[in-house]
């Protein structure tokens, strides 16, 4: 099963939800691998008679499967980042009345919602359905280095080497959450690494 039931948290921690078909002409739908479900949930004709799909695979095999669906527009992409112009295009193009769905990991749903926002669409325009991976997207609030996948607390900075904290402070800016040196007060004093969600969610 590829649903994930988030510990409450702070205000911060973005809360996800189940995707639903909205009425209107328009719909931009963004996933990345087993947030592909999620759209095949939601699927019906005629939503897909006017929906673009961009989809990420990341190792899974669902793209046939959205395929089969036969939206009005169909994309699959390597990686977010190959991906991000044709998203911002779209956005770009598109009125107002886009519906925009989103699924997937945090890492997608976060960056593409920010884009999204950026393009000037509202909070209430864009939803949003976790499926897979519950890896996070660290930035580095000493270094700003962006890690991605995280999976593990405290975890090692790709960017700068220092053993962050995994902490629920979410920045919608970034579409990151942020990690804080654990060790800054007693060097090489790091605990063994767990799951992330191991012991509970932390605040």
């Amino acid at each position: 099963m590829s649903k994930f039931e988030f510990p409450t948290s702070i205000i911060s921690r973005p809360v996800y939800g189940t995707l639903k078909a909205r009425s209107g002409k328009h719909h931009l739908m963004i996933a990345d691998a087993e947030g592909a479900e999620a759209i095949l949930d939601v699927a019906t004709p005629d939503l897909m008679a006017n929906s673009h799909i961009i989809y990420i695979p990341l190792g899974t095999d669902y793209a046939d499967k959205l395929r089969a669906l036969s939206p009005a527009q169909f994309y699959v992409g390597p990686t977010y980042a190959a991906s991000v112009s044709r998203i911002r295009r779209v956005l770009e193009r598109s009125n107002m009345g886009l519906n925009i769905y989103l699924s997937g990991t945090e890492g997608l749903m976060g960056q593409a919602q920010n884009e999204a926002m950026q393009a000037g669409f509202a909070h209430s325009a864009i939803q949003t359905e976790h499926r897979g991976s519950i890896a996070r997207r660290m930035q580095c609030v000493h270094c700003k280095g962006i890690t991605e996948d995280v999976e593990m607390d405290p975890f090692v900075c790709s960017h700068c080497g220092l053993n962050l904290f995994v902490r629920d402070h979410y920045s919608r800016r970034w579409a990151a959450y942020q990690g804080v040196c654990i060790d800054a007060e007693d060097p090489g004093n790091v605990p063994a690494s767990k799951g992330i969600y191991a012991q509970g969610d932390e605040v």
